[in-house]
């Protein structure tokens, strides 16, 4: 592990980031975003989520230096008398765990299919190519609304963690594409390359050409889209929670946070919606950054 991060510093894209301010300082805040969510149960002052310590007596509570605030809860209460800093550190687990799980299946489903009709052609990839012309005019969250509503309508009496599968489902769907394209695109070029063409020479069969020789060569475009998409997954998770049809209430992440701040907004309890905005910023804002610099790092013609 050791001799493994001594040769990742001492590479061109560990030399890149130490002397990029931004890519260092972005890296921080997602680091401490996720340390914070995945640690929640230790780190979060308050447990949000346990009915037994909720006082509706402190519903509502300004942040901590406020005149009417308490140093209990730092950032303030929600209407349910909830700590508003402990309510983000669950939050964000949520929002993390969704966004990385359907990044995760669009780049398997993605990769997998870009390989196969870059490297097959013809009307194999004719097929997939039409396939992800039909996607793309389907957006996520109409896909979620339609995901939702038959789920809802084939099993009314399912449990929350349904809702949860209809996030990572929904993003997924609209999700692969992109990597599908790119993936595509380069296996078109690597595949009438000299290496490819010596081993069908030797005899080795197309899967083991895919997998063996071109996918190490198409991985790196694909390592910063995912990176950047790990953003844009989080933000439509966010949306669809704040629509309704995202993470249940018994376990909100950022966007139903948002969404019930929302109704508070115009009364002056502005802590409940703004906070959970500002997390969701931070960590779209460092995920993003974070894939432009690796985009920088791995293009040779920027080094």
């Amino acid at each position: 592990m050791k001799v493994w991060l001594a040769r990742l510093g001492d590479s061109d894209i560990g030399y890149s980031f130490r002397n990029s301010p931004v890519a260092v300082a972005a890296a921080t805040i997602a680091f401490v975003c996720i340390f914070c969510s995945v640690f929640a149960n230790l780190v979060a002052p308050h447990n949000p989520f346990d009915l037994s310590t909720l006082e509706l007596s402190d519903a509502r509570l300004p942040p901590a230096w406020d005149a009417l605030g308490s140093a209990k809860y730092l950032l303030g209460t929600d209407d349910q008398g909830r700590d508003i800093l402990s309510a983000l550190m669950f939050g964000a687990r949520i929002s993390l765990a969704v966004g990385l799980a359907s990044v995760a299946l669009s780049v398997l489903l993605g990769v997998t299919l870009g390989l196969i009709a870059g490297f097959l052609g013809g009307w194999v990839d004719a097929i997939l190519m039409r396939l992800c012309d039909v996607m793309l005019s389907f957006p996520a969250i109409l896909v979620a609304l339609l995901i939702a509503g038959v789920g809802r309508a084939l099993f009314p009496n399912a449990q929350d963690s349904l809702a949860f599968f209809v996030l990572i489902i929904s993003i997924t769907l609209t999700g692969w594409v992109q990597y599908a394209r790119t993936v595509r695109g380069s296996t078109l070029v690597e595949r009438h390359k000299e290496y490819v063409q010596a081993a069908r020479v030797t005899g080795v069969s197309s899967l083991r050409i895919m997998r063996r020789h071109v996918l190490p060569n198409v991985l790196g475009p694909v390592l910063v889209l995912a990176t950047i998409q790990v953003a844009t997954a989080i933000i439509i998770e966010a949306t669809l929670s704040f629509l309704g049809v995202g993470a249940p209430p018994t376990a909100p992440s950022l966007g139903t946070l948002i969404r019930v701040g929302n109704n508070y907004l115009f009364s002056g309890e502005w802590w409940i919606t703004v906070f959970p905005g500002l997390m969701l910023v931070l960590i779209s804002l460092s995920v993003n950054l974070l894939g432009d610099w690796l985009r920088d790092a791995l293009n040779p013609k920027l080094r």
